[in-house]
């Protein structure tokens, strides 16, 4: 089969035209891949340097994976052949304290092996194999080669709201950031709540995807300071902040913009530094680095997009285009999520 597959630390990917299909072993499944997503978080990988991470090279990149089950393993159960599936992107152990509960993205005892794409082999080729029955959720109703963006552009942005539903009415939420996860984010907040919702992008067509997204506005923040992004909040600030960048800049404008009481989630790994010093915040202001989601999330996810919540903006790709893909993708110049089919 074919697959995209990093090869070295702090380099390209490459397609392989003759990579072996997986046979599932017991309690195991094999999926065929009908859609897998591009992500930033790839770019990260890409970028680690050899040692930071106890991952093994090489291995198929791709966490965002929606298919059809294609074979199941000695003693695995819960789903058939034909099956639609959307992979959760983390694989915990499944025992420990947090996996018992579904939070796999908290797992304690496996950091060597974080899911698929993430140290062992994912979903940007013809198959992938994971280890259980439990890490799928089945998609029936959904259409799987558009699906594999929700198990992170719609199942993070989803973790990091649903802490602080309901939000009160009017509320105002600042989303910076409308890529891939961000504008689902939007669609969230349009959806989930009554609050008055501002993008913050650089990018025209982002703002103009927020918008069509249910923002009630969208800034550039090259033009537009504080000031003007309150004048759209209203001048106690937002409720929550939504940072999708986490960039030095992005930070110092979250927590400009906090109101007392509210909260800033760092969704973004631009590997800024939130400004704590006394007088920069409002009392009773808190923050979180919030990650992936669990498995029940991931489910309420699904049944989101069944029910017209979710509508992920899509450029589709094939697995040929999957490697310039990613530069576009560091480049900034695809909007929503790129999508790849097989």
């Amino acid at each position: 089969m074919r697959a995209v597959r990093l090869r070295a630390w702090q380099g390209e990917p490459e397609l392989e035209e003759d990579v072996l299909v997986p046979t599932p072993g017991p309690g195991e499944v094999l999926v065929a891949v009908e859609s897998a997503g591009l992500c930033h978080s790839d770019l990260d990988i890409m970028g680690f340097a050899e040692g930071s991470v106890p991952w093994q090279l090489p291995f198929t990149l791709g966490h965002e994976t929606a298919g059809v089950v294609a074979a199941l393993g000695p003693g695995a159960h819960g789903v058939a052949e034909g099956d639609p599936v959307l992979l959760a992107p983390l694989w915990g152990c499944g025992t420990c304290r947090h996996c018992a509960t579904g939070a796999d993205n908290r797992c304690v005892a496996r950091w060597d092996r974080r899911g698929g794409g993430l140290g062992v082999d994912g979903g940007l080729a013809d198959y992938v194999l994971v280890p259980s029955t439990r890490v799928l959720v089945p998609i029936v109703g959904l259409d799987a080669k558009s699906a594999a963006p929700l198990a992170d552009a719609g199942l993070t942005p989803y973790h990091a709201l649903q802490p602080h539903l309901p939000l009160r009415p009017g509320a105002a939420v600042v989303v910076i950031g409308v890529g891939g996860l961000g504008h689902v984010a939007v669609q969230l907040l349009s959806g989930l709540t009554a609050a008055r919702i501002v993008a913050l992008d650089l990018r025209a067509a982002a703002r103009d995807l927020a918008i069509h997204a249910g923002a009630h506005a969208a800034l550039d923040p090259a033009e537009a300071d504080a000031a003007d992004v309150r004048s759209e909040t209203g001048p106690e600030g937002a409720a929550l902040i939504l940072d999708f960048v986490g960039t030095d800049e992005t930070l110092a404008l979250a927590c400009s913009l906090v109101e007392m009481g509210g909260h800033v989630a760092i969704v973004g790994r631009g590997g800024g530094t939130l400004p704590t010093a006394s007088g920069l915040l409002p009392l009773e202001w808190s923050a979180n680095r919030p990650s992936a989601g669990t498995l029940p999330e991931l489910r309420d996810v699904v049944e989101l997009a069944r029910a017209g919540v979710i509508q992920l903006e899509i450029e589709r790709l094939t697995l040929d285009e999957a490697v310039d893909g990613y530069r576009r993708l560091r480049e900034g110049t695809i909007v929503g999520r790129a999508v790849v089919t097989p």
